[in-house]
This record gives structure tokens, sequence and C-alpha cells, in this order.
């Protein structure tokens, strides 16, 4: 007899269907094994899935799972946000509720809803405190290993690898369409540049307007077998406390940003920001956007 798996596939980071980052969203994981769970994120071929499973801590909704086609991850965002839309609408979380937990590898994260409880026009999630590395010195390197040249990096912004729960190597880029040209080659990466061979490499450049705080962004991810991400949410929390911390914007106290990401690829997406910061730290870092269903599946497996 095969058993049957329940899936949805919902987009990411955006508002309208075909844009953002797909994810696909299993209802119930119980029954699979970890060589079950990769290969199912295999034959999706997405950045991620997620599985759902019953909770081992009593303040979490649920435990998910995350898998790209060839790795499981401890955190990301947007299967966080994903997850945390997919379970609002189908009434898995107590009713009205706004706030609840998700339980990750990295343990709970906290995930907030606006609008309809049921049907969430808006969702955040937040960020454990952003934690940076010494500043990688090799910037023609770098720059070589994206097919650009030196004086395409930002002047004074230092490439750094940072964190909220997964690392990745952010490189500053003096404008948008510099992001646009950037081209990485995995192999130079791992040979070249052992700091960031483990890490996806998150280039961006100032973008902001005179109302809004912005930047333009990619995200490559070969370790991952991502080769780029439409939208990266677990990138944009230390994204937000870099651009803060020097100086790319300016402001201070309660502090909104928006990461446009996927564009290059065909699928825009924006990923929001919220931070607090002043001149000691930078913290409630939060990510958030909208989500948008496509599809409902069922997998049968022998």
């Amino acid at each position: 007899m095969s058993r049957e798996y329940r899936f949805v596939q919902v987009d990411v980071f955006t508002d309208r269907i075909f844009g953002g980052n797909p994810l696909a969203v299993f209802l119930d994981g119980t029954g699979l094994d970890d060589t079950e769970m990769q290969t199912i994120a295999r034959e999706m071929n997405l950045s991620e899935t997620t599985f759902l499973l019953p909770p081992t801590r009593s303040e979490c909704v649920a435990r998910v799972r995350i898998f790209t086609p060839f790795h499981e991850l401890p955190f990301a965002g947007h299967p966080t946000i994903g997850t945390a839309w997919t379970l609002a609408h189908l009434g898995r979380v107590p009713a009205g509720a706004k706030t609840f937990a998700l339980e990750e590898g990295i343990g709970p994260v906290p995930v907030e809803i606006e609008g309809d409880a049921s049907h969430p026009s808006f969702l955040w999630m937040s960020h454990r405190d952003p934690t940076f590395e010494p500043e990688i010195k090799e910037r023609h390197v770098v720059a070589r290993l994206l097919g650009l040249r030196e004086s395409d990096l930002l002047p004074g912004a230092p490439i750094v690898t940072g964190s909220t729960g997964v690392t990745f190597t952010y490189v500053p880029l003096a404008r948008p369409d510099v992001v646009d040209r950037a081209a990485l080659d995995p192999a130079g990466l791992m040979a070249d540049l052992p700091a960031a061979r483990e890490t996806g490499v998150f280039v961006f450049a100032p973008n902001s307007t005179s109302s809004e705080e912005r930047v333009y962004s990619r995200m490559f991810g070969p370790h991952l077998g991502i080769a780029e991400d439409p939208a990266t949410g677990s990138a944009s929390g230390p994204l937000g406390a870099y651009v803060v911390r020097h100086g790319i914007v300016q402001r201070r106290g309660a502090v909104r940003i928006v990461s446009e990401q996927g564009t290059r690829m065909g699928r825009q997406s924006f990923v929001h920001i919220s931070l607090d910061a002043d001149e000691e730290r930078v913290r409630n870092v939060r990510v958030g956007g909208s989500v948008v269903p496509v599809l409902d599946g069922l997998l049968r497996l022998p």
C-alpha cells in the first residue's frame, strides 16, 4: 500500500503569484526518514522544502525541518515565513493567535501575523542578534570570483561573514547594475577563498529613495545546491545590521529597510527588515513579507 503525503506550494516575499521564492510545505512528515525527506526536496527542486512534524517543545505549534535540494538547514527565512502562513491559513495555530513559534534546528523561532489570523496579509519572523567575523581582506580575489573588478566593490565597506543562524558572506557593491553583472565562480570560491567556501555569497548595493531605505540584492548558494536564491530571509537579518553598522543606512532608532532580490532571475521579491539601532548595537531584528498560495499536491510513496 502506498503512503500519501499532502503538500502545498506558496510563493514567499511577494504579493503576486509566480513572484518571490517558491516553497513546498509537506503538511505531515511523520513516517518519512531523513533520506526520504532529502530525496523529496531534491525532487521538488526548489530552494527549500519543509516538513511539518509534532513539536517537541510546548511553546511551539509545530516542528519544521528544512531541506535544500542537497542539505538540511537549521534555520531559514522564506521557509519560516511560508510555513507559518500555511499553518495559519489551515487553522493549525490557536484560534485568533497573532504570535506563535516554530521549532527549527536552532530552537524556537517567533513569528508575528499582520491582518486576518486565518489569512495573514504579512508575517514577521524574529532573528537572533547578528554576529560578524573579521573582515575578509582579499578584496581583489572576491571581485575576481564574482567576475568583477575591485573598483566595482563599494568603497570603504568591508567584506565580512555574518549570521543569525546560517552564515553568509556579505559583499557590498557600488551600484545595482554591478549587482546584476555579478557571476559567481563556484570552483574558484572553493579553491581561493576558504573563509567563504561554506557560506552563501550575498551581494548587494545601496538603492535608497528619498522616502525609503532600500538595497538591491542577490544570493548565490552553490554549496547548498542553489545556484541563485530568489529571496533569502535568513541572510536579510544580518544584512540589515550590516547596512546600519557601516553607515549605508544612516538612520538610528527604529529602522525599516527593504531588500529587493530575485529581480535578475525573473522572480522579483521584497524582503522587509525591521530593527532597532543605536551607536552601540543592533537588536530586535525581524524579517517579514507577504505570501501567496500557488498549488496543492499529493505525493505517493511505496
